[in-house]
């Protein structure tokens, strides 16, 4: 029910994709999740001799994988100071390095597969914004040049399309489509007994020898190994949710007179404002600008997120109109390494790639690598560093932080009174109302239909939170998102919301 698509999808026709799983599987691995981390990794797979089975829930790169950017790029806003920090200079070099062997396997894979992508190399930069972010700038340039990158920053603010207070700049990163990319690396997955499955929901996991996954319709495939590649782990036995933040950002795509920016950039601190240039097949010219970041299922959801993009955007583009606006959700892990191994300690058959914090371009497809690196019996080379069993005792205060939010959500949501009754809940808005002793939600769109749903996430029970902007009940415990109908948007959550009469 959303009304909002990013430019890579807008207007798509529902169309013929990959066939709906229709009857039980064995196969040698079951891939759960169709963007760039499953499609990725099945791909790899496949390479290797195995038979692969792909199962995503809507269409392949229908969710965060369709919604991104499509960067590509080791030096990612700040994060190489937040890594430092944490771990140190080898972890800081190992994780650049990661992103930069990925990017050039993506290079190598769009030329040699002859991908029709918008496949574009670009410098990227950190800006200051203003005088407080030059300190965050200098400290990601210290940490990228202790990584091995060769950075530069002086004048490294000349190349961008508005005022800066300083920047660092790395060159020959890479931007792309990222829809067109990934379907046609899907598409080279069937055959040769390799599969690729829409509209099959995975709502359950046997970790045996062999594994089974259940459908929602109660198919299920046989595997010898399981890669759960959903964009949040949908399963709880490694506990992901604990130590995994979610943080919904928002992006506009104007369409601009002149010429675009020459380079692809993000600001150091807050409110973030990342552009990237992009030039259609029929030679419209677009700036993507993203930023509003903020938790998933906080209050701070609310349509004025675009408002602020689009005004950013012409302050600083001849902007002819901005047709297209969307969000997105990302889990970033609190010790700010994603998570690409077994997926508990125990696991000898059940791995998982995900954890990418807003750079799933790199670090899905380092995952990916070695994700298929482990099920084919070789030693990848950056294992230790994304091991999703890892335990980071720096990020000790970020995991406690995580839990209080959790625990107060939990507890203080429950106290919170209902707004209204049904009969005040407006068109286009959501209220939570009163349903006997307890509270549902309730959503009346457009037409004045109401849908009720119980509040209850079907992941953990947390109570839900009206989004806005987006038009979704969204958990802010851990990050899954529902239509007001109650169908699942986003995980960990793999069941609906029951439906509501009142």
């Amino acid at each position: 029910m959303s009304p909002n698509e990013p430019i890579w999808i807008a207007g798509e026709e529902p169309g013929a994709g990959f066939p709906r799983l229709a009857e039980d599987l064995t196969v040698d691995v079951a891939v759960i999740g169709g963007g760039i981390s499953g499609v990725t990794t099945a791909l790899l797979c496949k390479q290797d001799g195995a038979r692969v089975a792909l199962l995503e829930r809507g269409r392949v790169a229908g969710g965060a994988s369709g919604f991104t950017t499509a960067k590509a790029s080791a030096l990612q806003q700040t994060k190489l100071a937040e890594i430092r920090r944490l771990h140190g200079d080898e972890t800081v070099a190992a994780y650049a390095r990661a992103s930069s062997e990925a990017i050039e396997w993506i290079a190598a894979t769009v030329r040699e597969r002859a991908i029709d992508c918008a496949w574009e190399r670009l410098p990227d930069i950190t800006y200051a914004a203003d005088a407080e972010q030059l300190d965050a700038v200098q400290r990601t340039a210290e940490a990228a040049r202790a990584a091995g990158l060769p950075v530069t920053t002086n004048g490294a603010e000349a190349a961008l399309p508005f005022a800066a207070a300083g920047a660092v700049r790395l060159d020959e990163q890479a931007q792309f489509h990222p829809v067109r990319y990934l379907r046609a690396l899907a598409a080279a997955i069937p055959g040769e007994e390799c599969h690729v499955f829409e509209q099959s929901a995975v709502v359950h996991v046997d970790d045996g020898s062999p594994c089974t996954i259940t459908t929602d319709d109660g198919r299920s495939v046989t595997a010898g190994a399981v890669v759960v590649a959903t964009n949040y782990p949908l399963l709880d036995r490694g506990l992901f949710f604990t130590r995994t933040e979610a943080v919904r950002s928002y992006l506009v795509a104007a369409r601009v007179r002149g010429e675009l920016p020459a380079t692809m950039a993000i600001s150091a601190g807050e409110p973030t404002r990342s552009i990237r240039p992009y030039s259609d097949a029929g030679g419209e010219r677009w700036v993507l600008v993203g930023g509003e970041g903020h938790a998933t299922g906080s209050g701070d959801a609310q349509p004025q997120r675009y408002e602020a993009l689009e005004r950013f955007a012409r302050e600083q583009f001849d902007v002819i109109d901005i047709p297209h606006r969307w969000s997105t959700q990302d889990g970033s892990p609190v010790d700010r390494l994603p998570y690409a191994g077994p997926y508990t300690p125990h696991s000898r058959h059940l791995f998982v790639n995900a954890g990418h914090q807003k750079w799933g371009m790199t670090n899905a497809t380092a995952g990916a690598r070695v994700v298929a690196d482990l099920i084919a019996g070789r030693t990848p080379a950056f294992a230790e560093l994304l091991d999703p069993n890892r335990l980071t005792l720096s990020a000790a205060p970020q995991f406690a932080k995580a839990q209080l939010h959790v625990g107060a959500h939990l507890i203080g949501d429950r106290l919170t009174p209902a707004e209204a009754s049904p009969d005040e809940v407006p068109a286009g808005e959501a209220r939570v109302v009163r349903s006997g002793l307890g509270k549902v939600g309730a959503f009346r769109d457009d037409d004045g239909t109401l849908h009720a749903v119980s509040l209850r996430c079907t992941h953990l029970g947390c109570l839900l939170h009206w989004n806005g902007a987006e038009r979704s009940w969204d958990c802010p415990c851990h990050g899954s998102r529902f239509d007001p109908d109650g169908t699942v948007l986003a995980g960990p959550a793999a069941e609906p919301l029951p439906r509501r009469e009142l």
